[in-house]
This record gives structure tokens, sequence and C-alpha cells, in this order.
């Protein structure tokens, strides 16, 4: 029998996920948001079914995943919790949400998984952290957690303690790969190449470099040193980035990032 993912908000990172099933066997998705045109457009597409109410939503989910801002997550869940089921598993990717935090909202009525993914889901390239800490949470239902995420991107098993590392790093990690690339898009600019250029051949060097690291199997400082001859032009770049203290400030906004995570969820 499909299990049922219930999805409370439909929004982009809801409706990753959502468009991620179509590759998931034995699933179906029930969807619920404040917005219905989100919902339509999944259920136009055959991709999920229209929940009425969150009600609706809880009573008929095997899994429930919380999509919802960490604003308006207690109020929705005052609507849901009274029809959660004790074999629900309610999944959260709602950021700074605590494992305590999700016992209480559900009134400890149902296993509960914390989840923090990053933007690339959008395009079935996410990075999942998943907790699966919560002694409610039977083996079957932790591997169908594990299993459903990783068919989405790549999935990390952790405690919860290091999750705010993980927000540091691969949460808020898309924003620094994308700083940097505007950087070297607005260098090609500089240098004469016309802007929509200068954007292609910036966008073909990051995927061509997260490739070759993916492929090579060699560590990036051994790729980088590949391309680093002696008193040659690569050398005399990355000297002038060091004298900038670029790198330090790279682990240093990581740093800064955790912080704010752990900040969020006290």
């Amino acid at each position: 029998m499909a299990a049922v993912i219930g999805f409370l908000g439909a929004g982009n990172m809801g409706g990753a996920i959502i468009n991620g099933l179509v590759a998931v066997a034995d699933v179906s998705a029930l969807a619920y948001d404040v917005d219905p045109a989100k919902v339509k457009a999944l259920a136009d597409k055959k991709l999920a079914a229209p929940a009425a109410t969150p009600e609706a939503l809880a009573a008929g989910a095997d899994y429930l995943i919380l999509c919802v801002k960490p604003q308006y997550l207690a109020s929705a869940m005052k609507a849901l919790t009274p029809h959660l089921k004790p074999e629900t598993v309610v999944c959260s990717i709602v950021a700074g949400v605590t494992m305590a935090r999700l016992r209480e909202l559900t009134a400890g009525k149902c296993p509960v998984v914390r989840i923090m993914p990053n933007t690339p889901a959008l395009v079935g390239a996410g990075q999942f952290a998943l907790c699966l800490e919560d002694p409610k949470l039977g083996e079957a239902h932790r591997a169908f957690v594990h299993g459903l995420f990783n068919k989405l991107g790549r999935t990390y098993v952790l405690e919860e303690k290091l999750f705010d590392a993980f927000t540091g790093l691969a949460g808020s990690g898309p924003a620094y790969v994308l700083y940097f690339m505007e950087a070297l898009i607005e260098s090609g600019v500089l240098v004469g190449f016309p802007r929509d250029k200068a954007t292609d051949i910036v966008s073909g060097l990051i995927e061509g470099t997260a490739k070759l690291v993916a492929e090579s199997g060699l560590h990036p400082s051994v790729l980088r040193e590949m391309v680093t001859s002696p008193a040659g032009t690569t050398i005399e770049a990355l000297m002038h980035l060091d004298r900038k203290a670029v790198r330090a400030a790279v682990i240093d906004a990581v740093a800064a990032s955790r912080d704010r995570s752990k900040a969020l969820g006290a």
C-alpha cells in the first residue's frame, strides 16, 4: 500500500520535494497551503492531491512534512495536532525548530524528525541533514525517511547538536557560492566580456569544477595545486586573495551563520 506524504505548505521547498516524489515508487502526496492556487497547480499536474483543511491533511497522511515559515508553525499546529495519529511521523524542515519544540507542538503524540534542506533541492540536487534521534521513531520509519530524501539529493544523518553547523555550511552555503559567482561575473565584465557571456563562462566554470572534484576523487587542494604553476597567473591571483584574507573571511562567515542559527533556535 502506498505511503501518503502530507505537506503543510506547498511553496518553493515543499513544492520541490513534491516534484521529487515523482521518482519515488509507492508514495503519493497530499498537500495543504493557505494559498489554494499553489496546491491547485500541483494537483493540475497530478503531483499531489489537495487537502481541504489542515485537519484533513493530518488525518490522511502517514508522514507529515512541515514546510511553513517559522512564525506560522505554532498556529498551524494547533489545528493539526488534535488529528495526528500515534503512527504518523511528523517531519519538519522549518529552520531553527528543535526536536524538543517539535515534540511540544505535537503534544508528544507521534514520532518527529528534524530536517535541514538547502535550495538546490529545487533542482533535485539538495543536501538534507536528518535528525532521527526520536526514541519513538521505529527502524522502518527511519529507513523510509532516509530512503525518501536520499532520492531527492544527498542525505546526512546527524546528531541534532550538528544542525546549526550544517545550517552554517550547507543550508546557507548556496548563497556563498552564488556570491562568489556574482563577483566572478562582475570581474568578467570588468575585463571586457558582455554580461551574458561572463555569466555563461562562470556558470560553466562552477559546474565543471564541481564535476572535476566529484569524479576525480582528488582533494580540492590537490586539484588547485595542479592549476597553480610556479610564477604563473594563478598563483598571482591566489596570493592576492590570501593578502585580502578571503579564506579566513569565508571560514568566519560559516561560523557567523552557525551562531545565528543557534540564536534563532534558542
